[in-house]
């Protein structure tokens, strides 16, 4: 799942109207050590400019062999207590740090929420298979998840209003996160892990990896308990990304529609891949807002005057 082994022979004009954020962020390591069931990398950690096809100059990071949370909270008049965990896009070889990242914080931030921005391990490891979702990313999600849980009151969180966002094999993270919090993927180290990884609520765009290869029904590994959390997908129609088409959140909708989990879907006729959060003349940039609007229908996101 690359993103440049394509080419748009059209011009897009993008307008951004994200505001700044309101106070630096907190930067926290989200292991105390070495991260489980990792050999690790020998090239050391960096970022770049690049010039994405569809998105235009942004920052990727690569070579991430000690996982961060970076943590932006919302202004302190504005705070509705809910947060999410955002998990950059990639393929599993870079992190999408600002399409997927930074400008998704300042959404966040923007709607009074708290944006935590999980810079997990890539690219695969020596031996991990290019088609499949490596485990390390799994495992920090689900760490960052009990984290994030127990530091809710240092970070003015409402502990039951923790949400993940993931965008195309983010959106594979969130979603195994959502659903597969009944038994963690790596043996517990410290007290961290004794607080639940079940986030309150999951959001996926133009995800990978939801779907099986060859077959109308969930990647293998993928399950929905009884007790999986409220679920939003967005998609485009025109998805030009190899196996991130909008087959992947049709086949999770109908499988959490079956399983009686409260879903809600958005495809939107064109708008092809990495849309983030931009909002531009493309259609999929007014489902930032209908994401809000799903979260104040389910009782996760309440205005600062009435949270409790």
């Amino acid at each position: 799942m690359h993103r440049i082994a394509f080419a748009v022979s059209r011009l897009v004009v993008v307008f951004i109207a994200i505001p700044a954020f309101a106070a630096d962020p907190i930067a926290v390591d989200l292991w105390p050590g070495k991260p489980p069931a990792d050999v690790g990398l020998k090239e050391k950690e960096l970022s770049r400019i690049f010039d994405a096809p569809i998105v235009g100059n942004t920052k990727l990071v690569t070579n991430v062999t000690k996982p961060t949370l970076t943590i932006y909270q919302a202004p302190r008049e504005q705070n509705t207590g809910t947060a999410m965990i955002i998990c950059p896009g990639g393929g599993y070889w870079n992190l999408f740090w600002e399409l997927e990242g930074e400008e998704v914080a300042a959404w966040l931030n923007s709607a009074g929420m708290t944006g935590i921005i999980l810079k997990y391990r890539c690219p695969r490891r020596p031996g991990e298979p290019e088609r499949e979702p490596p485990l390390g990313p799994e495992i920090d999600a689900q760490r960052a998840v009990s984290l994030v849980r127990s530091r809710a009151a240092q970070w003015r969180i409402n502990p039951k209003r923790i949400g993940i966002v993931g965008f195309s094999v983010g959106g594979h993270i969130a979603l195994a996160t959502a659903t597969g919090f009944a038994k963690r993927k790596y043996e517990p180290i410290d007290a961290v892990d004794q607080v639940s990884c079940r986030p309150d609520f999951a959001v996926c765009c133009y995800s990978g990896f939801l779907k099986s290869e060859d077959k109308d029904e969930l990647w293998p590994g993928l399950q929905i308990p009884a007790n999986t959390p409220p679920v939003l997908l967005t998609h485009a129609s025109d998805d030009s990304i190899k196996g991130a088409g909008p087959e992947n959140s049709l086949i999770t909708y109908l499988a959490l529609k079956r399983a009686g989990i409260p879903a809600e879907l958005h495809i939107f006729a064109t708008g092809d891949h990495d849309f983030g959060v931009r909002q531009n003349q493309k259609l999929p940039s007014s489902w930032p807002k209908l994401c809000v609007n799903w979260l104040q229908n389910q009782h996760l996101l309440v205005k600062p005057s009435s949270r409790k």
